[in-house]
């Protein structure tokens, strides 16, 4: 096991082996077990456990698909299984996760890498302990008669920022296109929705694939009585423009992970959150109805939109489902740092492998499909305003 310090369709899932089972109880230690693709037989294997390690994660939003893996790890029985008690706890707008993570309010935090350095760099110790987002998300997206279709066409236009760190990727892919966001546009707070966009009152908006993209197309244009179609509109993949930045990813604070237990419960936490993304990966509909059970305000059109598109992000997975890339790690770093969100790069220990090698190691031997290669997504119809 390593430990790097560096700054920067659907498949089912495989009937456990008995040596797999095996090799699982004797990590695991009190636990023990195996988890089908419906998670019935892992709620039974918790049963095994002597007591249960009681754990927080905050999330960096409500309950939705964007965090499905956790739910289900949750409701399926994987947490249970992995003698965790696990509380999920919803982000938004007042409730920053990192800045949870380091008052010690939670054990665990899902939040963006470069937000992260930031509270990083201001003196938390938090690390990144598994990177479950692979790829990034995030879109700037214009009328289709607006003339934009660049990010240096933002220069002198209205553009829509969510900010509370959501801003700095977006910051960084202008000044790299030669627009200084402070002086080259005018930025305008935007709240989590499309309204700006769609009353004209932004020139371009702040968006997620799996989100506010969709929420354009849920909705009716006036003029045809229709939905709006990708026609009406630009959609700026800041991705593609050479600006992907490592989202979602396990975050975990370095003191606490000094203690070897809390090494352990981070692998037991860490592989039964990756069985989770796996079930949400072999049984999207299954998993659609585990977010809306926890309370999601949006239907179930719109989270089966979503799952879809935070599925491309997670799966397929070459090194397995967490495994941090360091290529893509430096990237994200540099640009951060070119962009001037970073004064330097992170100090030694911002992310570490092992624990999340270890996780992949145990559900390998299990017969989990830690890659997904073979994960293709679905087709998703847009329904009106998502129902």
């Amino acid at each position: 096991m390593s430990r790097n310090r560096a700054p920067f369709s659907r498949t089912r899932r495989r009937v456990r082996a008995a040596a797999g089972l095996s090799s699982a109880m004797l990590l695991l230690s009190a636990c023990g077990g195996m988890s089908d693709s419906a998670g019935e037989a892992a709620a039974g294997a918790g049963k095994d456990c002597e007591s249960r390690t009681k754990v927080r994660v905050v999330l960096q939003w409500v309950a939705q698909a964007q965090f499905a893996g956790y739910y289900a790890a949750k409701e399926k029985g994987y947490y249970d299984k992995a003698c965790l008690d696990v509380t999920i706890q919803e982000g938004g707008v007042n409730i920053v996760p990192q800045q949870v993570l380091s008052a010690g309010n939670a054990e665990f935090a899902v939040s963006h890498v470069t937000k992260t350095m930031v509270t990083r760099e201001q003196g938390a110790d938090l690390v990144n302990i598994g990177q479950a987002f692979q790829r990034g998300a995030y879109l700037q997206v214009a009328w289709a008669d607006s003339g934009i279709k660049t990010l240096a066409d933002l220069k002198g236009k209205r553009v829509g920022s969510w900010g509370y760190g959501n801003e700095l990727t977006l910051f960084a892919a202008m000044r790299g296109s030669g627009v200084d966001p402070k002086k080259g546009a005018e930025i305008i707070q935007q709240p989590f929705d499309m309204s700006l966009l769609l009353k004209r009152e932004v020139d371009a908006a702040q968006a997620k694939t799996y989100n506010e993209y969709a929420q354009l197309l849920e909705t009716t244009n006036p003029k045809t009585g229709k939905l709006y179609q990708p026609s009406d509109f630009v959609a700026i993949n800041i991705q593609d423009a050479g600006y992907q930045t490592l989202e979602d990813g396990v975050y975990a604070k370095e003191d606490w992970l000094t203690k070897k237990e809390n090494q352990e419960t981070a692998v037991r936490f860490l592989k039964a959150t990756y069985e989770g993304w796996g079930y949400c990966r072999d049984e999207p509909k299954g998993c659609v109805d585990v977010v809306l059970k926890n309370g999601s305000a949006l239907g179930e059109g719109h989270q089966t939109w979503m799952l879809n598109e935070v599925n491309k992000l997670v799966w397929p997975s070459e090194n397995g489902i967490g495994a941090m890339d360091k290529a893509a790690w430096d990237q994200t770093i540099d640009i951060a740092v070119q962009a001037g969100v970073l004064k330097a790069p992170p100090t030694d220990g911002a992310y570490r492998t092992d624990l999340t090698e270890r996780a992949l190691k145990e559900l390998k031997a299990e017969g989990f499909d830690i890659t997904g290669e073979s994960y293709k997504p679905e087709t998703v119809t847009v329904t009106p305003g998502g129902k």
